[in-house]
């Protein structure tokens, strides 16, 4: 990376480091000819602007310097949050904040080709109920059920998504988009990430900046996690890591999960399978959600099997706890509340060392449902926005 050009000085901006030319200049070495050149590049495309400084860093009866801020509004972002018979639709401006949003049924199971298309039609009537044309976008975000490959964008063998194993989403996704926001779309990148890695990434960012081990347990219709280490989302080697779900307890032989396998926690543990034992146990419950509304009402059979299912993923939690040792241990999903979180507490301070959960803080979202569109949202500008990827937009600009 070369640590004197424009999308470098960004990064400075951006995080803080050096909001002055004086400061710039500074940190890098350069001279301000030089940090003059590269900040007209950056206000030319229209991604930093300057915004009076604070009086007291100005020199005896000078003036205040003038800050440099990236300008969060010079664009927007389209972000969904896909689940397994819900998903969200959301407009964001490039700090996060939500411009317009959208929420419906829509099932995974359809395949991805109906799924991307009616997303396509709701970033298009969010757009719309803005006042923003296609133009306004420089990207989009996904954020999916299902393990993810990070060079391609391609769901990999996801047990919850038929149909959607290593099928484009990046390419069917900008197809469509432009299909209903017009064909300029289709030069839109588009990033696709785990669900729960997204709200790890976003939880840890707005909650726990400080933490440098983050680890976020997601428990709807599936369960998996989220780590975040350093700032930056731990995906293993080919997306798969956090796929907690499918770790096999030996007390549970017998129990078909979706992936095919037996006795995978997620088979025993989920809400899916809650659902199941409310319906066997005569109280007709659907999915994840439905039995968050039975829990919401204090029905019994319901409260005694999320206690239950706490236990077996704390159990599982201990040698994750152990393996990690992270500072915050989120719980979010369907599950979230007190009996699914005394069952949690349970069995992991009991079978984890005490030095392990010392200095733990087990807590839950934060950010609510809104936790993986905002995660989507930071996945995309910070990509857009790296150095070498802004200097590459800037030299294409520049080339047009």
């Amino acid at each position: 990376m070369n640590q004197a050009s424009a999308g470098h000085l960004l990064r400075l901006i951006r995080n803080g480091q050096a909001t002055t030319r004086g400061e710039l200049q500074r940190i890098t070495g350069l001279s301000r000819s030089t940090v003059g050149h590269r900040l007209d590049q950056l206000f030319r495309a229209g991604w930093i602007r300057e915004a009076a400084g604070d009086p007291v860093d100005a020199p005896t009866g000078g003036r205040p310097s003038l800050r440099l801020e990236f300008d969060a509004s010079h664009a927007v972002v389209l972000c969904a949050d896909l689940e397994t018979r819900h998903a969200r639709a959301a407009v964001l401006d490039l700090g996060g904040t939500m411009l317009a949003e959208h929420s419906g049924a829509l099932l995974i199971n359809q395949g991805p080709d109906e799924v991307l298309d009616r997303l396509a039609q709701w970033f298009a009537l969010l757009l719309e109920k803005t006042g923003l044309g296609a133009g306004a976008v420089c990207g989009i975000g996904l954020s999916v059920p299902g393990p993810v490959d990070r060079a391609s964008g391609r769901v990999l063998q996801p047990p919850l998504m038929p149909g959607w194993d290593r099928y484009p989403v990046p390419e069917r996704m900008r197809q469509a988009f432009a299909a209903h926001a017009g064909g300029g779309a289709r030069r839109v990148p588009v990033l696709v990430e785990n669900d729960a890695n997204l709200m790890a990434y976003a939880e840890q960012r707005r909650g726990f900046p400080d933490c440098a081990a983050f680890l976020l347990i997601k428990v709807s219709t599936g369960i998996g996690a989220g780590v975040v280490v350093d700032g930056d989302m731990y995906r293993g080697i080919d997306g798969a890591a956090g796929d907690i779900g499918h770790i096999r307890l030996s007390d549970h032989p017998h129990a078909l999960c979706r992936c095919g396998s037996y006795g995978c926690l997620a088979a025993v543990a989920s809400g899916r399978a809650l659902a199941e034992q409310l319906t066997a146990a005569g109280v007709p419950t659907a999915s994840g959600s439905g039995v968050r509304d039975q829990l919401a009402i204090g029905q019994p059979d319901a409260v005694r099997l999320a206690r239950d299912a706490g236990r077996l993923v704390g159990g599982v939690l201990a040698t994750v706890v152990t393996l990690l040792n992270p500072g915050v241990l989120m719980i979010a999903g369907d599950l979230t509340g007190p009996p699914f979180l005394t069952g949690v507490r349970e069995l992991l301070y009991q079978r984890a060392m005490p030095r392990t959960t010392a200095y733990l803080q087990v807590v839950t979202s934060r950010l609510g449902d809104r936790a993986g569109l905002a995660g989507a949202a930071a996945m995309v500008v910070e990509s857009l926005y790296a150095p070498d990827h802004a200097d590459t937009r800037l030299a294409a600009a520049t080339a047009h």
